[in-house]
């Protein structure tokens, strides 16, 4: 009887084994994406109350872009004078491949001053792995705010598409281009 059950244990981690990792790394198929409803009700719950700029740049993106297979919940710091920094993190929501916990930073240059720290929802499009989230993104944005604000840009890098969307506080204007560097462990060091 013991033999058995040792047997049959053996059998099902074997079956485990072989069916996890396909399953668990897959972000594409059938019911992988989030429509525009559920990432405003995520938004709502994570930025505690649900704004009209926030709505809002939720139906624009998924408007051009589609729905999402992945999205990142997260808070982020960034300074800028000339040449700026930006440090973040927060976990990655996937339906197929479970959480994940990501650290992002990046430089940026250009005619930018002003610091800001906020709540981020980085929506996530075209992603094929969560392995392939770890690369840079380059990207412009820009920023107009004083005491708090919405933005949005996107960035892109071998056919995925990142969207943050930041709500939070600070003082920002101007113009840049920069990249975001997604790493698996923090680090300070954002080339």
């Amino acid at each position: 009887m013991l033999r058995r059950l040792g047997l049959l244990a053996a059998v099902m981690m074997i079956a485990l084994a072989a069916a996890g990792p396909a399953r668990a790394q897959r972000l594409d198929g059938p019911d992988s994406t989030y429509s525009g409803q559920e990432i405003i009700d995520a938004g709502h719950i994570f930025f505690g109350r649900l704004t009209q700029g926030f709505a809002q740049a939720v139906e624009r993106l998924v408007s051009q872009y589609g729905q999402p297979n992945g999205y990142i919940l997260g808070e982020e710091g960034s300074g800028a004078f000339i040449g700026g920094l930006r440090y973040g993190e927060g976990l990655l929501y996937t339906r197929n491949a479970g959480n994940h916990r990501v650290y992002w930073q990046g430089p940026s240059i250009g005619f930018d001053a002003g610091g800001e720290g906020t709540r981020t929802m980085i929506l996530v499009y075209n992603l094929p792995a969560v392995e392939a989230l770890f690369q840079r993104y380059p990207g412009a944005s820009g920023s107009a705010f004083v005491i708090g604000g919405v933005s949005v840009s996107a960035v892109e890098n071998a056919g995925t598409t990142l969207a943050p969307i930041r709500t939070g506080l600070g003082a920002r204007l101007g113009l840049n281009v920069g990249y975001l560097k997604f790493t698996r462990e923090p680090t300070w060091n954002p080339f």
